[in-house]
């Protein structure tokens, strides 16, 4: 029997987000007030407490901050991916995004590498973000 790998459980804060992320585009609020954008997605700014935001879309381009590689599945659905880069990815726009690195050469990922999204199409109601080497 195949085990289900966990998606994502959107609420009223993130809805607009993983809907986007259906679409392959990559959104994040940004405060009318004092321009932070943010993530994840909150009632309200965590820099000045604004409630007055919009939703703007990601270039998608960001930067490696860190990143592991796991060789022991997290979760027993991800045993068949060994081994799998996870990975903190500073976005152009601000935000950091927990997800994984794929389509790189392990030897050669590091701090700062330049990435890009790509989508993950897991299933017709859900779509990851992933991030590959840019270029």
């Amino acid at each position: 029997m195949a085990m289900h790998k966990p998606i994502p459980t959107p609420d009223a804060d993130s809805r607009p987000f993983w809907e986007a992320c259906r679409q392959h585009k990559l959104v994040f609020q940004k405060c009318n007030n004092c321009g932070h954008v943010r993530w994840p997605a909150a009632v309200i700014c965590p820099q000045c407490h604004s409630q007055d935001c919009h939703w703007i879309e990601s270039t998608g381009m960001g930067a490696v901050y860190t990143f592991t590689v796991y060789h022991q599945a997290f979760h027993p659905a991800f045993k068949d991916e060994l081994p799998y880069t996870v990975a903190v990815v500073e976005l152009a726009e601000g935000p950091m995004l927990l997800s994984n690195i794929v389509d790189c050469d392990r030897a050669g990922l590091r701090c700062d590498m330049p990435v890009e999204v790509v989508w993950d199409d897991v299933s017709p109601d859900c779509s990851l973000p992933k991030f590959r080497p840019a270029g």
